[in-house]
């Protein structure tokens, strides 16, 4: 048998896309992980997996509780939203399952953190203008 150091690549089979803009969103290395974790896990027709966060963390080494500040991170950034489950025991005890991980649209994000990005900007302008109009008072003060 001929071992062939670059094996032909199935794209459906054994790979996942990462979308090139989540890298304009400024993401914690850790958040990235997580991320990409999930959308290896997803189902590619209803964008949706539900690993538990020892899952995860097991396969980005991280903990279970590091995991979880990661997944807020991505919620908060609209990537992904999450729904709480329950799993029915086999003596009909009803327990709280895995999160459902929904993967959201890139769009959203970006579109959530430029209008972030455009707000701080107005922020700084601003401080600009009234440290600027201080200084001006500032100096009329003195001058009479």
């Amino acid at each position: 048998m001929k071992y062939t150091q670059w094996p032909k690549r199935d794209p459906i089979k054994n790979y996942f896309q990462l979308p090139n803009e989540i890298f304009l969103l400024s993401l914690s290395p850790g958040a990235l992980a997580v991320y990409s974790c999930l959308l290896c896990c997803e189902n590619r027709s209803t964008y949706q997996c539900w690993p538990s966060y020892k899952t995860i963390g097991r396969a980005v080494r991280m903990s279970a509780n590091t995991v979880r500040k990661y997944v807020c991170e991505l919620e908060e950034r609209q990537l992904i939203s999450t729904e709480s489950t329950t799993v029915t025991t086999r003596d009909g005890m009803k327990r709280n399952g895995n999160l459902l991980y929904t993967i959201r649209p890139i769009q959203l994000a970006l579109d959530q953190f430029y209008e972030q990005q455009l707000a701080q900007i107005d922020v700084a302008a601003e401080r600009q203008r009234v440290a600027k109009a201080l200084a001006l008072h500032s100096n009329s003060a003195h001058s009479a």
